[in-house]
Formats: C-alpha cells, structure tokens, sequence
C-alpha cells in the first residue's frame, strides 16, 4: 500500500484509533453485563472485542510494516534488535506526547469549560450547571493525575530501550522515592504534597495517614493496592 498519500496514512490511523476505542469500549460493557449478572451478553461484548483487536492490527500493520514479522526464524539478532527498538521508540514517542501535550492541554480546557460554560448556565439551569461544573473539575483531575502515569510509563520504555541496546540492564531504584506511592491496577501516583482533595484527603497528607477505605481516584480500587514509587534506572556494570 502506498503511504506516502497522506489521506491514506490520516485515515489508517483514524480507523486504528476507532477499533482500538471499540476493544476498550466493548470490555468496559462487558464488565458491566457481568457485573449485572448477564454472563452471555459479557461473552459477546468480549468476543466482539477481540475481533476489533484484530482489526486495529491488521491497520497498524499497514502503516507500520516495518514491524510486520513473517518468519522470525528467519531474522538476524540485529534485525530483532531494531525491530524491537522501534516498537519501544513508538512508545516512548506516544508517552512522551501525552504527558507534555495531551493531557496538559485537556486538563486545562475542562479547567476552562468548568469555569466558563457551566457557570454561564447557572441562574437559568442551577442543576445542570452543577453537574456539567463537576465532570468538567473530575476530567480535570483525572487528565492531571495521569499526566505523571504517562511520563512514568515513558521512562520505563526509554530504560527498556538503553537495556536492549545493551547500555546496561532494566531495573528499579532500590530506594522507593520518599512519599510517593503507586497503583499497581492504573499506575496512579499519590503524592503527599497534593493530598487527593476531591475525596477529603487535605495537601501534605502522607499516604500513611490515609484512611484504609480510601480508593484510588482513577480505577477506584483500594488502598492496599498502592505499593512505594521506584522509577525505573539503568544499571551498568
């Protein structure tokens, strides 16, 4: 296929993004029929998912064929190696984007539309205005909190990446960074000098100090889940 069309490339990429958001999408409702006790219905949303994950590769292979393995028997260690490299060079680039612009930019546009739009409502729609004012301050939030997940996730991949070119060996600090403290479900980090103020929980509280039934405030699962921050270093000998 010839990429160099850029309408072609726009709408590869638009149709990965669409069966990627389907995948995701589909497993949510699945999780919910499940949870409503409808076992076939989840099935089907699982089984459908999955299907849209095969058509999300079959667009990512075609703009990125360099990736496209046919017999990997029949590649060299340096072939695998670059190869391998470009898949963490992709990520990285994507990380990289969603904690310097992405998520930045959106948190302050649902700062924005909080402010502006839902307050320009309030004396003629009160209750509406109240509800848009406060999923307009939680998209907020959640854009925050994961602007530091998604620059996390780009250092693993960068270590990752130095690891493979042989500059040393992937691992974890040895020391815990002093305060901080991650979800293993979402990758959330809780950092005392910000507290989580939406679910009581004041600035310059230590995680300690938490009550035991606080939640994470993205995937909402519980306290005991979070375990001590160590970024991601390169070891060399």
């Amino acid at each position: 296929m010839d990429l160099s069309k850029p309408s072609t490339q726009a709408n590869l990429e638009a149709a990965f993004g669409g069966e990627s958001m389907a995948n995701r999408k589909y497993l949510f409702f699945a999780e919910v029929a499940k949870q409503l006790g409808n076992s076939e219905l989840a099935r089907l949303f699982r089984d459908t998912a999955n299907q849209e994950t095969e058509h999300a590769f079959a667009h990512f292979r075609l703009m990125h064929p360099e990736l496209v393995v046919d017999d990997e028997a029949a590649l060299t260690d340096d072939q695998k190696q670059a190869i391998l490299s470009r898949c963490l060079e992709l990520a990285i680039e994507g990380e990289t984007y969603e904690y310097t612009t992405m998520y930045p930019e959106f948190a302050a546009q649902a700062r924005s539309d909080r402010d502006s739009g839902a307050e320009a409502e309030f004396n003629e729609q009160i209750s509406e205005s109240k509800e848009h004012a406060g999923v307009f301050r939680s998209a907020a939030r959640n854009f925050g909190l994961l602007t530091p997940v998604e620059h996390h996730h780009a250092d693993r991949y960068s270590v990752a990446l130095a690891a493979l070119q042989g500059q040393g060996q992937a691992s974890e600090a040895a020391t815990p960074v002093q305060g901080l403290w991650i979800c293993k479900v979402c990758g959330v980090i809780y950092n005392p000098a910000e507290g989580d103020p939406d679910s009581g929980i004041a600035a310059g509280t230590p995680f300690e100090a938490i009550p035991d039934d606080w939640s994470c405030p993205i995937c909402g699962t519980r306290k005991a889940n979070f375990i001590p921050y160590r970024p991601a270093e390169l070891h060399t000998a």
